[in-house]
């Protein structure tokens, strides 16, 4: 399927990927050498962003850990961001950035597009930012959504991807009268308490999910991304305690296909959930109208019965959040009787803030946007020719870092951290893989504050998001600003 509207010219072999992934965790830690961080420390941040930490300094007073959300978190200490502009970010000392974050990816035709800033700025001096009361763009946007995703027959705004995951797990039990959830391990669907469970890495249970009592997880289960046959398992004994409700996963795999899977299983997932009652739910908050506007399940032509958004779908405005799917199953949604004259019980759902008129606007024009400029074809080729180039300097200069690309969703791993598994069979080993992937954090913090240092934002230094704001000249010089960082890398054990 070359492009064709797609973000994804050749899918790439995952197998392969998950092998070199493996050589790295396995391997000694590479990164930015001691004295070029200092560097980096001495001569950019402490020289040249003297203004960010200053504000940052200040808000540590009055916000926990000074910042307001976890992509903020950086080493040495968070920019303070005044501008956004297409591919670029300016913080408040004027240093100019490329955006390979983009808010965690929903920007995919740019940052603050003027087209749809022109629609909220007309929203707000027509109606205001929310009333409460019914919109014409609440319909527009399911509309519009409706059509480019085939298995949302309806669609439910809500107020993020964490309120839209909860809503799927309720209407998936009421929908099958089934009780457990089943998730891929590592994946990332919201920070409720129920689905915050086996996060970041496969296996970590509730050990990432401080301050929850353990009795919330007694239904959530996880499944080893990529193996089917633990997912099966899985269900086998869900069946003998109560059923299994929903089977969740991120399609390209967990934590933003940080660990790929293949096509094959991506399928498999779909069958296994059928076969033994329970809902497919796709969460697209990442791929939804990024790897194309069918989504990764059109890609990968699955069914699924639910679709979790987010992120885009408020066109990087707040309120960036719905659920989408099939009839049967968002009847739940809005209750009533169906045509058997059965009452369909609702799921408990609200929002006082869901749907705004200006959430609304944004989505459907950036939806509308990303359609007429092929949006999706461009960020990938962009993703393709940054990837490429990433390979080729890892090459030249002789690091064991892997960068591969699902589309615009990149990756550029140094240190493997993502790849550690935690095996309860030998849970002597917890000490020690925590241990690891706790150092190897650091370095990927560090690797970061290199790539900020020359200019490039990134998403915890390792996850990149291209948009059709770049250029090839762009990529180009963003390439070079990588090739600084690697020269200033080496072995660290």
């Amino acid at each position: 399927m070359a492009y064709n509207g797609w973000a994804i010219d050749e899918y790439l072999d995952a197998e392969a990927v998950n092998r070199q992934l493996d050589e790295l965790k396995r391997g000694p830690v590479y990164g930015v050498k001691p004295e070029a961080l200092a560097g980096y420390e001495k001569d950019y941040f402490e020289e040249k962003c003297a203004g960010s930490k200053a504000l940052i300094e200040e808000a540590k007073g009055y916000i926990p850990g000074g910042v307001q959300h976890n992509l903020a978190f950086n080493y040495p200490f968070p920019l303070a961001i005044a501008k956004a502009e297409g591919a670029y970010l300016y913080d408040v000392d004027g240093n100019r950035y490329y955006d390979l974050l983009q808010a965690g990816g929903p920007t995919i035709i740019g940052s603050n597009d003027p087209v749809v800033k022109q629609a909220v700025i007309d929203i707000i001096n027509e109606c205001g930012p929310s009333t409460g009361l019914f919109h014409e763009y609440e319909l527009k946007l399911a509309k519009k959504i409706s059509e480019c995703v085939p298995s949302v027959d309806k669609f439910r705004m809500l107020g993020s991807g964490t309120e839209a995951c909860m809503a799927a797990a309720r209407v998936a039990r009421l929908r099958t009268g089934h009780r457990n959830i089943i998730k891929m391990g590592g994946a990332y669907h919201g920070w409720s308490d129920q689905l915050a469970y086996g996060i970041r890495i496969p296996g970590t249970k509730g050990i990432q999910s401080k301050g929850l009592p353990g009795y919330v997880h007694l239904h959530t289960h996880t499944f080893f991304p990529g193996d089917l046959e633990d997912l099966e398992r899985k269900l086998r004994v869900c069946q003998l305690e109560g059923g299994t409700a929903a089977v969740f996963i991120e399609p390209i795999g967990p934590e933003s296909g940080t660990r790929p899977v293949t096509k094959a299983f991506v399928r498999g997932c779909e069958r296994l959930a059928h076969q033994y009652g329970a809902l497919l739910v796709c969460d697209e908050v990442v791929t939804g109208f990024r790897i194309g506007l069918g989504g990764a399940q059109g890609y990968f032509g699955i069914d699924p019965d639910l679709t979790i958004f987010g992120k885009v779908i408020a066109g990087g405005y707040p309120g960036a959040g719905g659920i989408g799917g099939h009839e049967d199953c968002m009847a739940h949604l809005g209750a009533g009787i169906d045509a058997s004259g059965k009452k369909i019980k609702k799921a408990l759902c609200g929002g006082t803030l869901a749907a705004t008129p200006v959430s609304c606007v944004a989505g459907y024009t950036a939806i509308c946007e990303i359609e007429k400029r092929n949006a999706c074809e461009t960020a990938g080729r962009m993703g393709d020719r940054l990837t490429k180039g990433l390979q080729e300097l890892i090459k030249k200069h002789g690091l064991p870092f892997v960068a591969f690309n699902q589309g615009s969703v990149c990756h550029l791993d140094s240190v493997g951290t993502m790849q550690y598994a935690i095996d309860w069979k030998k849970p002597w080993k917890l000490p020690m893989i925590l241990k690891e992937t706790g150092r190897r954090q650091i370095e990927m913090e560090h690797i970061g504050a290199a790539y900020m240092a020359e200019g490039i934002v990134t998403l915890a230094g390792s996850r990149l998001y291209t948009s059709a704001a770049y250029t090839e000249d762009m990529i180009d010089d963003v390439l070079a600003r990588f090739d600084r960082v690697f020269e200033n890398c080496g072995l660290l054990d």
